[in-house]
Order: C-alpha cells, then structure tokens, then sequence
C-alpha cells in the first residue's frame, strides 16, 4: 500500500487544483484499510485490489451554478470541480510511480450509506490508487492507444 506520505501528497495536489470562484466546494474521503476497502467493494466492482480508493465529491448546498447561456438551464462548476481536482490526484499519482484509476461505475446511494457521507454531498468518481500487480488488473494495452491529434483537435 501507499505510505501515508504518498497519500498526503496526492491530497495536497488535489488541494492545489483550480475550482471555479476559488470555493474550493470539493471534498475527499480516504478510503483505507480493509474494512473499509470490504464496503467499497459493495459500492463498486471496480476496486481492482487497490489499497487506496478516494472518494470526490462536491457539497450541492454550496455549489457554484453557471446560467449564462439561454441554451441552457446551467450545471454546476462542482462537477468540473471535482474532475480538476481528479485530475491534479491522478497526475500526482502517475509523478510518485503510482497509477490511478478514475471510476464512474458506482452506486452512489451505497457509497453514501458505507461512508457516513451527508446528503448534501453529489458523489461524483471514485479515485483506485496503488500500484498494479503484474497481469492482475492492470491497464489494457488499449489504454496506451490515442487518437492522432488530427482527429481530435480543430484548428480556427
């Protein structure tokens, strides 16, 4: 497992990540020990054996709400909150020799319930981290496949 000084570090980066207005609304449960990693498997078939899962999620009371265009209804910065703060985690991560996996495949309710999470919390990814086991759930070769810039980007 991580030592509690990889685990610190991964939050801090995840504390320094960019939010809208500065609020700073997003929140990071760790989720550790074996207990725990036994409720997490309640929540999600995709621990993959991590020793470490995060939890992000952002407070629904407090959120920052964008309803500039008349196209739109406006959606909560929390949700782009939660993945910058995602994002600076798994990159830290990947800087400390470790790897990440970003989970989408969770019950929400579930984890809500496991943790002693308030309501007013919106759960958006769990966060896998540890360092995969030869040949026993680490990534696809497929994951390493990208497209060619030329198809995903468009120049004005």
């Amino acid at each position: 497992a991580p030592a509690r000084e990889a685990i610190e570090a991964m939050l801090e980066a995840g504390r320094l990540a960019p939010t809208a207005k500065n609020d700073q609304q997003v929140h990071v449960w760790v989720v550790a020990g074996d207990e725990n990693l036994a409720k997490m498997d309640e929540c999600t078939r995709c621990r993959y054996g991590a020793p470490v899962v995060f939890i992000l999620g952002y407070d629904g009371n407090e959120q920052c709400v964008h309803n500039w265009s008349t196209e739109e209804n406006g959606w909560s910065f929390g949700e782009m909150d939660t993945t910058s703060v995602l994002m600076q985690m798994a990159l830290k991560a990947t800087d400390l020799g470790f790897a990440t996996c970003w989970l989408g495949a969770f019950d929400g309710d579930k984890v809500h319930e496991a943790f002693g999470i308030p309501a007013n919390y919106r759960i958006r990814a769990l966060l896998d981290f540890g360092t995969p086991a030869e040949g026993k759930g680490g990534p696809s070769p497929r994951h390493f496949d990208r497209k060619p810039l030329s198809e995903t980007v468009t120049w004005l």
